[in-house]
C-alpha cells in the first residue's frame, strides 16, 4: 500500500460535494450561470484525478496507492478509507470524463436547472467514492448515495412514464442494496476480527459455505446493477424514460459500478466461491450477450434498443471475470471502459436526435442522413465502435476476453468451445441490429418525425461526441494506452484466483454436499474443468 501526504482522493470526492452545496449561493436567473458552475466544477476536478494519477499513481505496482485512512464513526468501528488500483483508477477518470460531458450535454435543461446540477454534481461525488472506498459501510453508504440523484432526475426530466421507469428503479436497486448489507455485515461479524476494511475481509478464513452465501447475495447486488438476467428489467424502462445526460452516466458509469464491485469483491475477497460461481457467470456471460442482442431486435424505441445492446455487452465482462486467466481479467477491464465510452456517445446521440424529431420511435424516422448528415457521420462511427469494428476500443476489449477464455487451463475443451460458439452468435447479432437501426434513421424515404428537420448537431454536440470519440480510436489504435494502467493488478488478480482452485479441490473432497453443483461447469470433471 503507497500513500500520499496530501490527501488526494478525498479532495476529488468533495470538490463535486462541497460546490454542489454552493449552487444556491450562484448568482442565476435563467439557469445560464448554474450550467458554466456545474460544467467548470466537474472540469475541474477532471483535471484534477488526471493529474493526481499521472504524478502520484505507478503504474507498475499492483498494490492499493493514494491510501488515506481516517476516523469516520468509531463508535461503530466504520473509518473514512480511500485507496485506488488498477480495477479501480481507469474507472474514476471514465466516471468523471463522462460525467463531466453529461453536465454539458444538459445544456438546454431550464427546467429546475439549480437541482439539475445539484444532482449530477452530487452523483458526480458518489460515483467516485464507491471506486475508491476501502470500508465496506462507507462503500455501501456512497453505493445509496448514488441512488437517489438518479431516481430525482428520472422522475423529473424523464420521458412520458419517468415515474414508473424512476420507480421500477430505485425499488431495483434499493432492493438489491440490502444484500450489500447483510453480506458486508456478515463478513465483518465472522471470526475474532471485526472489521469492515476491505483488505482485512479479504484475508479472514472464511468456511466454504459461508463464502458461498456471502457471494450470492454480492452476485444479486451486483447482477442488479450490471445488469445480469433476469434483473435486468429495469434497464430499458430507465433508458427509454431518462434524458440524454442522465442515459450517458447510467450506460458509462453506473453499470461499471456492477462490474467493478463483482471483481472486487467476489472475486477477490471471496476467491473460493469463485472458483464454483465462475463457470455460472460465464453461462449467465453467454445469456446475456444472446438474450440482449436478440431482445434488441424487438425494439422500435430506440434507447431501448440501446439499452438491450448494453445488457449484450456486459455479458463479455462475464465471461472475462470467469475466464481465470490474465488476458481474461485485462479483456473485462478493458470493455467496462470502452462501453462506457462508446455507450456514452451512442445515448448522447439518440438525444441530439430526438431534440430534432421529438421522437425515439424509429417507425417515425428515415431519411436522417440527408437532413443531419454529420450526426449520421457521428452515429455510423459509434455504431461501428459498438459492433467491435477493428480498430476500435470495442474490438480490443472482446478480442482479448475470447482469447482469454479460450486460452484458460479451468474448463474442459467442450465447455469451452460451446460458451465461444454461443459467444460468437452474440457477435454476429450485434452488427445485424446496429447495422439495421442505421438504415431505419438514416436511409430510405423520410418519415413523418424528419420533415421539420433544419438543424444539424451543433458545435457543442459535435465536441462532446468528438471527446468521446477520440479516446474510443486511440484506445483501439495503441490498447497499452489503457491496459499498462491496470495490467499489474488484473495479472494478480487472475493469479490469486487460480490459487484458490486447489484449496477448493480438497474442500470439495470433505464436503460432498458441495461436491457436485447441478450445474455442468462444477461436476469433478470441471476440477477437470477447474485445474
Amino acid at each position: 500500500m503507497v500513500s500520499t501526504s496530501f490527501p488526494w482522493l478525498t479532495a476529488i470526492i468533495a470538490l463535486p460535494l462541497v460546490a454542489s452545496f454552493m449552487i444556491p449561493l450562484v448568482p442565476d436567473k435563467q439557469g445560464k450561470t448554474v450550467r458554466w458552475y456545474g460544467l467548470g466544477v466537474g472540469l475541474a476536478d477532471l483535471v484534477l484525478a488526471i493529474y493526481a494519477f499521472w504524478k502520484h499513481y505507478d503504474f507498475q505496482k499492483p498494490d492499493f496507492q493514494l491510501v488515506e485512512n481516517y476516523a469516520w464513526i468509531p463508535q461503530i468501528g466504520v473509518n473514512w478509507t480511500l485507496a485506488v488500483d488498477g480495477i479501480s483508477m481507469p474507472l474514476v477518470i471514465l466516471a468523471a470524463l463522462v460525467t463531466t460531458l453529461s453536465m454539458l450535454a444538459g445544456w438546454k435543461v431550464t427546467n429546475k436547472p439549480r437541482l439539475f446540477y445539484f444532482l449530477l454534481l452530487i452523483m458526480y461525488s458518489a460515483q467516485i467514492g464507491v471506486f475508491c472506498a476501502q470500508d465496506m459501510i462507507q462503500f455501501f453508504l456512497l453505493w445509496e448515495v448514488e441512488l437517489v440523484p438518479v431516481y430525482i432526475l428520472i422522475a423529473i426530466w424523464g420521458g412520458p412514464k419517468r415515474l414508473y421507469a424512476a420507480t421500477k428503479f430505485i425499488l431495483y436497486t434499493a432492493l438489491a442494496s440490502i444484500f450489500i448489507l447483510v453480506s458486508a455485515l456478515s463478513m465483518a461479524f465472522y471470526g475474532d476480527n471485526f472489521t469492515f476494511n476491505m483488505q482485512e475481509l479479504g484475508l479472514k478464513d472464511y468456511s466454504l459455505t459461508f463464502e458461498l452465501l456471502a457471494y450470492v447475495g454480492f452476485l444479486i447486488a451486483y447482477g442488479v446493477k450490471l445488469p445480469i438476467f433476469p434483473l435486468h428489467t429495469w434497464l430499458p424502462d430507465a433508458h427509454g424514460e431518462a434524458s440524454a445526460p442522465v442515459s450517458m452516466i447510467l450506460a458509462g458509469v453506473l453499470l461499471k459500478m456492477g462490474g467493478y464491485a463483482l471483481i472486487r469483491m467476489n472475486m477477490e475477497m471471496l476467491p473460493h466461491a469463485h472458483v464454483y460461481f465462475a463457470p455460472i457467470l460465464a453461462i449467465l456471460g453467454i445469456v446475456n450477450i444472446i438474450y440482449g442482442a436478440l431482445a434488441s431486435f424487438a425494439q422500435r424505441n430506440l434507447k431501448r434498443r440501446m439499452a438491450y445492446s448494453s445488457i449484450s455487452h456486459m455479458g463479455f465482462v462475464l465471461l472475462g471475470i470467469a475466464s481465470f486467466t490474465e488476458l481474461g481479467m485485462s479483456g473485462a477491464v478493458l470493455q467496462m471502459v470502452s462501453h462506457g465510452l462508446i455507450a456514452a456517445a451512442l445515448f448522447f446521440l439518440a438525444g441530439v436526435t430526438y431534440d430534432r424529431t421529438h421522437t425515439l420511435d424509429m417507425d417515425e424516422m428515415g431519411g436522417l442522413a440527408k437532413k443531419m448528415p454529420s450526426t449520421f457521420a457521428l452515429f455510423t462511427i459509434c455504431s461501428m465502435a459498438s459492433l467491435a469494428l477493428p480498430g476500435m476500443s470495442g474490438f480490443v476489449g472482446e478480442l482479448a476476453i475470447f482469447l482469454g477464455f479460450t486460452s484458460s487451463d479451468a474448463y474442459t475443451s467442450a465447455f469451452k468451445v460451446v460458451v465461444l460458439l454461443l459467444a460468437a452468435v452474440g457477435l454476429i447479432l450485434t452488427p445485424i441490429y446496429l447495422l439495421s437501426m442505421l438504415r431505419e434513421m438514416f436511409y430510405g424515404k423520410e418519415g413523418k418525425a424528419v420533415k421539420e428537420i433544419f438543424l444539424d448537431a451543433n458545435p457543442r454536440e459535435l465536441f462532446i461526441t468528438a471527446s468521446l470519440i477520440v479516446p474510443i480510436i486511440a484506445i483501439g489504435l495503441y490498447p497499452k494506452l489503457i491496459t499498462q494502467t491496470y495490467d499489474a493488478k488484473t495479472v494478480q488478480v487472475a493469479q490469486n484466483a487460480r490459487n484458490a482452485v486447489p484449496v477448493v479441490a480438497q474442500q470439495m473432497v470433505s464436503l460432498p454436499g458441495l461436491a457436485a453443483p447441478q450445474i455442468p461447469a462444477a461436476q469433478p470433471k470441471l476440477l477437470g474443468m477447474i485445474k
